[in-house]
C-alpha cells in the first residue's frame, strides 16, 4: 500500500521567479482517476498528452483568454504542430500530480511551451509542446493577436 502524499496545489497558480504573478509559468492540479491508468496501474501514456491540454486550456484562461472567445472574437484558435514527450516514471491511481506550462518563446504565429508533470517535486514526464496559431474558417496560419501577445510578454 502506498503512502499518502501531502497535497499539493489546490488551486492554479501563476508565477515567477520573483514571487510576482505572470504568464511564464503556471502550475494546474491534476489527480489520476481510475479510468487514467491501463492494466499495469499506471496511467495510460496517452493521458499525460490529456493532463497536459488541460493545463494549458487552464493557463490561457488564468491570463483572461477563454478559447471560445478567442474564436468568436479573433478568429483564431491554437492547434499543436508538434510535441516531443518524455516519460521519466509513471504516476498511479490516486496520485496527486501538479501539470505545469512554461513559456519558452513567443513568435509572431507561434507559441513554444515546456511542460511537465510532477508528483511531490519528482518530474514524472516532460515536453516540448509548439503551438500554432491558426484561422478559424481556413486553419491557415496566421499572426497571434496583439492582445494575446500583450498579455504573454516579450520573449524570455
Amino acid at each position: 500500500m502506498r503512502s499518502r502524499r501531502p497535497s499539493l496545489v489546490t488551486q492554479p497558480v501563476l508565477s515567477s521567479s520573483k514571487g510576482h504573478p505572470s504568464p511564464r509559468s503556471f502550475t494546474w492540479p491534476v489527480r489520476v482517476y481510475y479510468e487514467d491508468t491501463d492494466l499495469g496501474g499506471v496511467v495510460y501514456y496517452a493521458n499525460y498528452l490529456k493532463f497536459m491540454e488541460r493545463a494549458r486550456t487552464e493557463w490561457l484562461r488564468a491570463l483572461g483568454f477563454e478559447q471560445t472567445a478567442l474564436a468568436r472574437e479573433h478568429g483564431v484558435v491554437f492547434v499543436v504542430s508538434s510535441l516531443t514527450i518524455n516519460y521519466l516514471r509513471p504516476a498511479a491511481f490516486d496520485d496527486e500530480l501538479a501539470v505545469t506550462v512554461e513559456l519558452e518563446k513567443l513568435g509572431a504565429g507561434q507559441i513554444v511551451l515546456r511542460q511537465t508533470i510532477a508528483r511531490a517535486q519528482e518530474a514524472l514526464a516532460t515536453a516540448s509542446v509548439r503551438l500554432g496559431c491558426v484561422n478559424t474558417a481556413t486553419f491557415r496560419p496566421v499572426r497571434i493577436p496583439g492582445p494575446i501577445v500583450a498579455g504573454l510578454g516579450k520573449n524570455p
